[in-house]
């Protein structure tokens, strides 16, 4: 549940719309559904994932194969983390090189997220293309990352969190930001 003091950015109407649009968008690249896989990252990329896949579906008849990558053992903060994300289990299509492969997140800031996707990915194979896929791209880069299908962009700031919350994950859905006060270091 998003904090009280947030305030909405894509309530759940929204939200479907966004995601119809990335669907669109991804058939346009890419109409056979049979020749790329989405593939989401934990926890709420997988749902989103499985989304566009039933939106694409119902599109043209087919849903693209829909899985997820663990990036428990690729992050770069395992280190600085004050805990450890659960470990679980990567569903990929039998051989990468044979389509390419939309990986599918909830938010897009610093590009570590997609970087250790990318690791992830490495250690099973090398799909022919990889394309990338958010709900809501907030800036802030870190590293050299640009995502091809954005559902909405909003500009943040270090003192502001976007909270991403889908059904059945969560009790609410929608998309959230609330401003924090200034850390001290």
């Amino acid at each position: 549940m998003p904090p009280d003091s947030a305030r909405s950015i894509l309530d759940s109407a929204a939200l479907q719309r966004s995601l119809e649009r990335m669907a669109r968008e991804i058939l346009e690249r890419h109409p056979d559904p049979a020749a790329f896989s989405l593939i989401g990252v934990p926890s709420r990329g997988v749902e989103l994932a499985a989304r566009l896949g039933r939106i694409i579906g119902e599109a043209v008849g087919k849903e693209p194969f829909c899985g997820a990558i663990d990036i428990s053992m690729h992050r770069d903060d395992i280190g600085v983390r004050g805990s450890v994300f659960a470990v679980r289990p990567s569903r990929l299509p039998a051989s990468l090189a044979d389509g390419s492969i939309v990986l599918v997140d909830d938010v897009l800031q610093s590009g570590r997220t997609c970087r250790a996707a990318l690791d992830a990915l490495s250690s099973f194979g090398r799909p022919s293309r990889i394309e990338y896929a958010v709900l809501v791209d907030r800036g802030m880069r870190e590293l050299p990352v640009a995502a091809n299908y954005v559902g909405k962009t909003v500009e943040t700031t270090r003192e502001e969190r976007v909270f991403v919350r889908l059904h059945p994950i969560d009790e609410v859905e929608g998309v959230w930001l609330e401003r924090h006060a200034a850390r001290r270091g």
